[in-house]
């Protein structure tokens, strides 16, 4: 094949452009996250790869009333219908990304008409020339074509399909979002459950013991009237009686707000929530299998959305250096053109056009050096906050098991407090009746039952609650 001197030159200018552009370009240094966890939680018995987060919720959390709630929730819950949008937001961004790199190809149809002036330099031209043999040229005159064009940029260095990669990735990070956020509102709609079931116990614990003292203020009134006790004494079992009365207002209150809560987090107009109470204090909490460090990778979202958003990050760096090189654009068009649509179809009134053009950045590249910088530096932020993300997941296992352990023995202690409290009442009231003790033990032992008594429902509650968490800590709940 022979060039031109033309040909040289032009070919000449393009590889110096190239070379140009390609000067001071930034050498890609992406930093790398350290993936180093221990290979089981601190204080676990047993090493075994499964966890209690490949249960199914509806296995995990075996009650009716709870069950139909989550449901409810994962169905109507606003917050998590808004990120669903947010995730066909994304899925569009991709369809938007990839065709980017593909060739754009419009169909048009244009018509006009023009009429110069006589003596402009075209009104003359035309007025001096003719469009056949003895025919001069219409006025006005009609421009009619139509056809197709074409633009493509060439996709050389990746970068628009990098840019596509980043937006799946961005998917796959919201995705991800949600299933964290089902996790989390699986958790919150079980605590909230436990806590009202726990409320409604603390209610019939303050009945009950109102129901006793009144008996104790009557015995003591009759007690008054034989002169074997005096007002104060009264008095004292009086007060006590009111103040145990008052307790329940508060509770009340509270039993209205977590049920409010709950109606929230469901998506339902406020309704009253359905559950057993009676079973509360039933409710047992089984051995916990943590499984090993290495499934919170696979099983915690909040990690694998750190991940792709840290994946994604990583390509927008090749995405901005990539604005350093040469780009090449191709534009094309075919169709026909005339003056009069009879000429229209006729082949002298074809008409086509091929250009390229490579152009690259040569002066001035504070624009793009700057967007270069903060693509490098929000890659290095995303894996900082990959490296926070998995430590954090990693402790929060850690703190919920111990918690667990904690509040199963302070369940059990409890439980022996009650037992032996529950006796010394009925042993005051005797010693009381007969005169071996005074109404101020009687008094403080009533008053040291109820508060045990609340205690062991509120132990109860917080041992349920670390079973939640653990679950929601391990990953649970979005499978």
């Amino acid at each position: 094949m022979f060039y031109s001197i033309n040909n040289y030159t032009t070919l000449f200018i393009l590889v110096l452009i190239g070379l140009l552009a390609s000067c001071n370009i930034p050498e890609v240094a992406l930093k790398q996250a350290k993936q180093g966890i221990s290979e089981s939680f601190k204080g676990q018995k047993g090493l075994d790869s499964n966890s209690v987060a490949d249960m199914n919720w509806r296995v995990y959390f075996d009650d009716p009333e709870l069950i139909g709630l989550i449901d409810s929730a994962l169905q109507n819950n606003q917050e998590l219908n808004i990120v669903l949008q947010e995730l066909i937001v994304n899925q569009n961004e991709i369809l938007e990304k990839s065709g980017e790199y593909l060739p754009f190809v419009n169909v048009g149809i244009g018509l006009g008409a023009e009429k110069p002036g006589r003596f402009t330099r075209d009104g003359a031209v035309e007025h001096s020339l003719e469009i056949e043999e003895g025919k001069e040229f219409p006025e006005p005159l009609g421009d009619f074509q139509f056809g197709a064009m074409a633009s493509w940029e060439v996709d050389i260095w990746r970068k628009l399909r990098n840019a596509r990669d980043v937006a799946q990735f961005q998917y796959l990070a919201a995705n991800e979002g949600r299933n964290f956020l089902i996790s989390n509102l699986i958790a919150e709609i079980a605590h909230s459950y436990y806590e009202l079931m726990a409320l409604d116990n603390l209610l019939e614990i303050i009945n009950n013991n109102a129901t006793i003292q009144e008996e104790a203020l009557r015995k003591v009134r009759v007690q008054k009237q034989n002169a074997k006790a005096n007002q104060l004494a009264v008095n004292r079992f009086e007060a006590q009686l009111l103040k145990t009365q008052n307790l329940q207002y508060d509770i009340r209150q509270r039993i209205v707000e977590t049920e409010n809560r709950i109606n929230f987090l469901v998506g339902s107009p406020l309704s009253t929530v359905g559950r057993n109470a009676t079973a509360f204090m039933g409710l047992n909490v089984d051995s916990i299998q943590a499984g090993v460090p290495a499934r919170l990778l696979q099983n915690r979202p909040d990690i694998r959305q750190a991940e792709y958003q840290m994946q994604a990050a990583n390509l927008n760096v090749l995405v901005a250096r990539a604005d350093f090189y040469p780009s090449l654009d191709i534009s094309a068009g075919i169709g026909f053109q005339a003056f009069n649509p009879k000429f229209l179809l006729k082949p002298e009134s074809m008409l086509f056009n091929l250009v390229g053009d490579l152009t690259a950045p040569l002066i001035n590249k504070k624009a793009i050096r700057a967007r270069y910088n903060m693509a490098s530096a929000t890659q290095v932020q995303r894996v900082y906050q990959y490296e926070q993300t998995l430590l954090n997941a990693y402790t929060d296992v850690l703190n919920q098991l111990v918690k667990l352990e904690n509040y199963a023995n302070s369940y059990a202690t409890k439980q022996r407090e009650v037992d032996i409290l529950n006796g010394s009442v009925n042993i005051a009231n005797n010693l009381f009746k007969y005169g071996k003790a005074d109404y101020v033990e009687v008094l403080l032992t009533q008053e040291e039952v109820l508060d045990a008594k609340m205690e062991l429902v509120e132990t109860k509650l917080h041992q349920l609650q670390a079973k939640v968490e653990i679950y929601r800590a391990l990953g649970g709940g979005w499978q």
